[in-house]
């Protein structure tokens, strides 16, 4: 049977794989009422867990260096609690194999070499190269629904990272370009590095540790 986190967990773990997020934001991805996401936003930041933080027109919260910790703590012992880590490292292990492959295509999204310029900006006026990329995202896309499915019957909170994929890509193959590699959008590759810090964090590994770098 898959494990369920706690509100509390899911609260501020919700805040480290996001980096920074509002309080609807937090809610909408624990699922849990913004109501008691705002009460217990307000409990970590008694405890000196989170801060709310304002950048021109962005703001959020996000862990202090005592929120980390906890948030590793409690990472850790409900691993132990739900004994789902040989299954969250073979998880990782898979990750692994295909993160170099989404790297790559989202540099080729961003990037198409020219001669006598490698970093040529991608003006997205080669429908084959784009085609290309979106074909193999595609690919990664299959792969990851096999993969979430197997880390989400051990942990519930991993679950649904293959569904958001899913939905940025259909929204990149309708024309809506920034739902490949876009900030500021659950795109296929912002949701790909939630689950890569959530794997990471889930398991204790150094974010400098691990492969592939992104």
């Amino acid at each position: 049977m898959t494990y369920a986190s706690t509100p509390e967990l899911l609260v501020l773990h919700g805040i480290r794989v996001s980096g920074m997020a509002g309080a609807a934001a937090i809610s909408q991805r624990a699922g849990i009422a913004e109501e008691k996401t705002t009460e217990l936003l307000e409990d970590f930041e008694a405890y000196g867990w989170v801060t709310h933080v304002a950048f021109g027109d962005t703001s959020g919260w996000t862990l202090t260096e005592r929120g980390r910790d906890e948030d590793s703590r409690q990472l850790a012992a409900e691993l132990d609690r739900a004994g789902a880590r040989h299954a969250v490292e073979q998880g990782h292990a898979v990750f692994e194999t295909l993160n170099g492959r989404l790297v790559r295509a989202c540099t080729d999204w961003q990037l198409r070499p020219s001669e006598g310029n490698r970093l040529a900006t991608n003006d997205h006026s080669d429908a084959q190269w784009d085609a290309r990329v979106l074909d193999e995202l595609t690919a990664l896309d299959a792969e990851l629904t096999g993969l979430i499915a197997g880390l989400g019957a051990v942990l519930a909170r991993l679950g649904g990272y293959d569904e958001r994929f899913s939905s940025a890509l259909v929204r990149a193959r309708a024309g809506e370009q920034q739902w490949v590699a876009g900030i500021g959008v659950s795109s296929c590759h912002a949701v790909w590095m939630e689950l890569h810090e959530d794997l990471l964090s889930t398991l204790g590994i150094p974010r400098d540790a691990s492969r592939g770098g992104r």
